[in-house]
């Protein structure tokens, strides 16, 4: 697989990538799935040629780039993408002035996953539209 990631404008395609993932596969409520902070989040989309493959967002707030809403369709899983996905964040975040950390919410499931990028478990479990997460963390240095 030959893909690219970047930061892109086109909300339309990464709602329907999220859509398919966390609504249709994951019973996430559609209410849920979309919120307010993905009016001033940095988008990044993950193609390959012209298909869309998946996605994920980053809120910047007092130092902390909080990734989030990743996802990557069913037939691009196992590729390396997701971890491709995770470092473009992580590199976004590290280029942006006066960004220390990057945090996100894991679901459980995925926690090697990300520890294997870095991160950090940290608090309790908590339930996030009917999924149990885990909150983690990587320092930039």
């Amino acid at each position: 697989m030959t893909w690219q990631i970047a930061q892109t404008d086109d909300l339309t395609t990464c709602f329907a990538l999220r859509h398919e993932v966390f609504v249709l596969e994951q019973d996430v409520p559609v209410a849920e799935e979309q919120d307010a902070l993905d009016a001033t989040a940095t988008h990044v989309l993950a193609t390959e040629g012209d298909t869309p493959l998946g996605t994920a967002r980053i809120v910047f707030t007092e130092g902390t780039a909080k990734v989030g809403r990743v996802c990557v369709v069913q037939t691009a899983r196992g590729t390396g993408l997701g971890a491709a996905l995770i470092k473009a964040c992580i590199a976004i975040a590290g280029d942006t002035p006066g960004i220390q950390q990057v945090k996100l919410g894991a679901q459980l499931h995925a926690l090697g996953f990300y520890e294997k990028l870095g991160f950090t478990a940290y608090g309790p479990v908590y339930d996030d539209a009917g999924i149990d997460h885990r909150d983690m963390k990587l320092e930039l240095s």
